[in-house]
């Protein structure tokens, strides 16, 4: 039987060599690919795209807020095209597509952009080279957990086309808005958000059992634990928040998907009534579950959005210091602790529902206490400079900018979790300044450090350093003049919700404050700058893959991880032999040693 089987394949000039080895196609090879490094690509690309499409929105915001009741330049015509005319009159951007930008803008920044950045793109590419894995434990759930992703971000954005537009209650879809934002239209904008937010959420949660998989079970001989990589570490940790935070949203998503659709009443009280009289529904239902599940995950989210750029970033200062990270297991301890506080934090953002003062101090409480590790982790990254012979390359620029950044962001969220201060702060601008400090001039600086960073490594080219420096210069400036002129305007009261930038609060002498409102002149000019300020990176970017400058090694930043010691770029499978770990991830300037850094796959 063998013998004839053998016949029968030469007889058609295939042989069993020819099976295993043949060439996959495009499809099979970038659409429908099992390895993590395509996957990371994917991830990255896709995430980039939602990131500039995510900043558009942002912008045509800004203009309103700046100049309300003017006709966007550009693209105020094709709004009116696309959107129709209650949307954008004469170009000109109303309050529903207003609102529809904000809470498109939140969840495109949150969940289509950052997090697959910092979690897929960043996790998938680095994490299995750094622990000396072959690829990640489930390549089928890998490839899946991208194509729920991606249609996810397909579903949100067709939701700007269908009748009434996108979802217009907020990135936060708070019942029972949420479900009457849109009486007209059965299958609205909020009923495909919600559609897509399943999506994303089970393509989270594929992927953090992923992770969570391979770091236990795929590390290299050698690899113990306290021998990881600092970033391999966030991303476990960060795995750990989204299986665990991200099944109450779903389940939340589901039911309120139900009562926009099926008529239940989750999250729909008893005797709702609105301008059109008393809401026909069963009630019974509690608007405040809503807001527990939803901030149950958000508030995780916050540290979903802030480990992967730590990690990456200690990975940047390390290397550019040449010496080691100063007080390592401190920085593993604190981020363990808070990937555990991170999950009893959750009702600061709920101060006024009416919080009894027990409920509310234990939250202050707790909120203080994640604060802690945090400074752990920024005072140990900025001890390690000191004595360090730092290299100022653009990947360590955006590191260092990362830090006094991240520090602001830190400090001036600590108003906002205590009971008295959050009171008069709540939904005002202050809370833009303070979580945009996070997350902008914080998490995407540590992004982009990490993009400079392992760019060589993907593509066998540097990316050019004098734009690279441009883009980092014109970023940190334009970024401060945007946010810190928040604080004032929060303290000074003005509402984040108001579509024309205050005026009309602002009318008749009521409250009279017009330097407020020019305010929001210069932080729309300064969002220009910011936008001018990311061509030199698009153009770098895509220039660099083919005229960069060739690297000379695989290691061309001279590091002790194990993503350097594969061959660039990685092939399939990663290293050419089995990696075996002999020390830490940081060895560098070892004192006695040739070199000033000693690879971790080293012998001897």
């Amino acid at each position: 039987m063998a013998s004839t089987t053998s016949h029968t394949s030469a007889s058609h000039g295939v042989t069993h060599d020819d099976h295993h080895h043949h060439e996959p196609g495009f499809f099979q090879k970038y659409i429908f690919s099992t390895d993590h490094k395509v996957i990371g690509i994917q991830y990255g690309l896709s995430s980039l795209a939602f990131l500039f499409f995510g900043f558009l929105l942002m912008m045509a915001m800004r203009w309103q807020l700046a100049y309300p009741g003017k006709a966007i330049p550009v693209l105020g015509a094709l709004f009116e095209k696309a959107l129709g005319t209650d949307m954008a009159q004469g170009g000109v951007m109303q309050a529903d597509l207003y609102n529809s930008f904000g809470a498109m803008h939140g969840t495109i920044m949150v969940f289509l952009a950052i997090v697959p950045l910092a979690f897929g793109a960043f996790g998938n590419y680095v994490t299995p080279l750094q622990i000396g894995a072959p690829d990640m434990a489930f390549p089928r759930l890998n490839m899946a957990s991208f194509h729920l992703y991606f249609l996810g971000g397909v579903v949100m954005l067709g939701s700007f086309f269908i009748p009434g537009g996108a979802a217009k209650s907020g990135w936060t879809s708070y019942s029972p808005l949420a479900t009457l934002a849109d009486p007209v239209n059965v299958i609205d904008g909020q009923t495909l958000w919600l559609v897509g937010m399943v999506l994303l959420i089970t393509s989270s949660l594929l992927g953090a059992v992923n992770f969570i998989t391979t770091i236990i079970q795929l590390r290299a001989r050698g690899m113990t634990w306290m021998r990881l990589p600092f970033f391999v570490w966030a991303q476990f940790v960060t795995a750990f928040l989204l299986l665990l935070a991200f099944p109450p949203l779903e389940a939340a998503g589901l039911m309120q998907l139900a009562d926009n659709v099926l008529g239940t009443s989750f999250f729909l009280p008893t005797g709702l009534v609105t301008s059109a009289g008393q809401v026909p529904v069963s009630g019974g239902g509690s608007p405040l579950l809503w807001q527990h599940l939803f901030w149950f995950l958000a508030h995780p989210e916050v540290y979903v959005l802030i480990l992967p750029a730590m990690g990456v970033v200690s990975e940047i200062i390390a290397n550019n210091t040449r010496k080691p990270l100063w007080g390592y297991r401190s920085l593993v301890y604190a981020v363990l602790a808070i990937g555990f506080l991170a999950f009893i934090v959750w009702a600061h953002h709920m101060y006024m529902t009416g919080m009894g003062t027990k409920i509310a101090t234990f939250f202050q409480t707790t909120t203080m206490m994640i604060s802690v590790p945090s400074v752990i982790i920024l005072s140990a990254l900025f001890i390690s400079l000191w004595g360090g012979s730092i290299r100022f390359n653009t990947p360590m620029l955006f590191a260092l900018a990362f830090l006094p950044m991240f520090g602001i962001g830190g400090l001036t969220g600590l108003p906002l979790g205590l009971n008295a201060t959050d009171l008069y702060l709540h939904d005002s601008y202050y809370v833009i300044a303070h979580f945009h400090y996070v997350v902008a001039p914080g998490t995407i600086f540590g992004l982009f450090a990490g993009v400079y960073y392992w760019y060589p490594k993907i593509t066998g080219r540097m990316m050019n350093e004098t734009f690279g420096r441009i883009h980092f210069w014109g970023s940190l400036v334009f970024m401060n003049l945007i946010f810190s002129p928040m604080f004032i305007q929060g303290i000074r009261g003005m509402s984040r919700r108001m579509y024309d930038g205050g005026a009309t609060y602002f009318q008749d002498g009521v409250g009279a404050d017009p330097g407020l409102l020019k305010l929001n002149v210069s932080i729309t000019h300064a969002a220009f700058g910011l936008a001018l300020f990311q061509l030199p990176f698009i153009f770098n970017f895509f220039w660099s893959i083919s005229n960069g400058k060739k690297v000379t090694s695989d290691n061309p930043w001279e590091a002790t991880t194990l993503e350097w010691q594969t061959p660039t770029p990685p092939p399939h499978g990663n290293f050419t032999s089995e990696p075996v770990v002999y020390r830490g991830p940081y060895e560098y300037s070892v004192p006695g040693a040739k070199k000033d850094f000693t690879p971790q796959g080293q012998p001897g």
